[in-house]
């Protein structure tokens, strides 16, 4: 199934099961009710941003609207990752491993481009992210302190409160762990 059908079928499921219309979510999420109908209609091409918003509106991590479930061993290329971009940054990410129902872990693999800082908005309530820079260089980490990473380095911070990823150097690439607990 491709990631639109899954993203589509996915959000009606979720948006159903919280008892609510596509206005009421489009409201929570601050999109527009024609996005919402867009992607549930799976004709829309949602942001990065889209995604968590709607995600964050229905209390339910980003990675549920597009993890692709696997009976046996995953191996995801890097060239085949289905990437979501960013809308107002050279960002993209895309989901390697969703943790199961009962947990919450995700587990992206995240490439950006000098530019423009991926800027996001708290997540759920005891989020915590853990980014382990593979390639390049970025400022990352809580939107009032960034700390700058070079390959190899690990930080860990709050993800429920305001938080960044800018690349500072060309074929900037992260794994990135969301973690709720």
């Amino acid at each position: 199934m491709d990631l639109g059908t899954r993203i589509a079928r996915r959000l009606r499921r979720e948006r159903e099961a919280a008892g609510i219309g596509v206005s009421e979510l489009a409201r929570r999420a601050g999109v527009s009710k024609a996005t919402v109908s867009q992607l549930e209609n799976g004709s829309g091409n949602p942001s990065v941003e889209t995604l968590w918003a709607l995600g964050d509106a229905l209390q339910i991590p980003f990675a549920q609207l597009v993890d692709e479930p696997s009976a046996g061993p995953t191996l995801i290329r890097a060239t085949d990752a289905a990437d979501v971009r960013a809308a107002t940054a050279a960002y993209s990410a895309a989901l390697l491993s969703a943790s199961a129902p009962n947990a919450r872990r995700d587990i992206y693999l995240v490439r950006a481009e000098p530019g423009q800082a991926r800027d996001s908005s708290p997540h759920p309530p005891g989020t915590t992210e853990h980014v382990i820079l593979i390639s390049g260089g970025a400022l990352v980490g809580p939107a009032d302190g960034p700390v700058t990473l070079a390959p190899g380095d690990y930080l860990s911070y709050r993800g429920d409160a305001a938080h960044v990823f800018e690349a500072t150097e060309p074929g900037t690439s992260a794994v990135l762990v969301s973690e709720l607990r």
